[in-house]
C-alpha cells in the first residue's frame, strides 16, 4: 500500500511539472515577487490578481527549476484561487510545517490535502526549500515585496 501511494504521488508531482497549470504572467497583475533557490537555481515568479474584495482571483506562474519546485508552484496556483491573502497565508503556514516535519496533517481542507503529495520532501532538507520557493514568493507578493528566497 505504502509503495503505491508513493507512486501515486510521484505521478502527481511529475504531471504538475511536466503539465504546469497557470504558467505564464497574466494580463492583470496585481501583486508579484521573484522568488530565488541560491542552492540550486530555482528561479520561481509568482503572479497574483486580487478583485476588489481582496481575493486572490487569479494566480499564476513562471520559472524553471526541479519537478517538485515546478509542482509545488503549479498546485499553489490552483489552491490559493478564491482565497484572501489571510487564507493564503494560513495555506502557506500549515504546508510549511508539513514539508518541514512540523506537523503531520494539513487540516480539514479539502483543497489543502492535495498538497500532501509534497509532504515526503521532509526527509530531504535540500527538497523542502524547493517545494516552500513558490510560497515564500506569495507571502512576499501579498506582503508587497518583490524578492523572496528560501532561506
Amino acid at each position: 500500500m505504502q509503495d503505491t501511494l508513493r507512486e501515486l504521488y510521484q505521478e502527481v508531482i511529475l504531471d504538475h511539472s511536466k503539465h504546469p497549470r497557470n504558467f505564464g504572467r497574466p494580463e492583470t497583475v496585481t501583486c508579484e515577487a521573484h522568488g530565488y533557490n541560491p542552492l540550486c537555481g530555482d528561479t520561481i515568479d509568482v503572479f497574483l490578481t486580487l478583485n476588489e474584495n481582496g481575493l486572490i482571483e487569479k494566480a499564476a506562474f513562471e520559472g524553471k527549476g526541479c519537478a517538485i519546485s515546478m509542482a509545488s508552484a503549479s498546485m499553489l496556483t490552483e489552491l490559493v484561487k478564491g482565497k484572501t491573502a489571510d487564507e493564503a497565508h494560513a495555506l502557506f503556514r500549515s504546508f510549511h510545517d508539513l514539508v518541514t516535519g512540523a506537523t503531520e496533517e494539513l487540516g480539514a481542507d479539502e483543497e489543502a490535502e492535495k498538497l500532501m503529495v509534497l509532504a515526503g520532501v521532509k526527509a530531504f532538507p535540500m527538497r523542502v526549500k524547493c517545494a516552500t520557493l513558490s510560497w515564500h514568493a506569495l507571502e512576499a507578493a501579498l506582503k508587497g515585496n518583490h524578492e523572496a528566497t528560501t532561506e
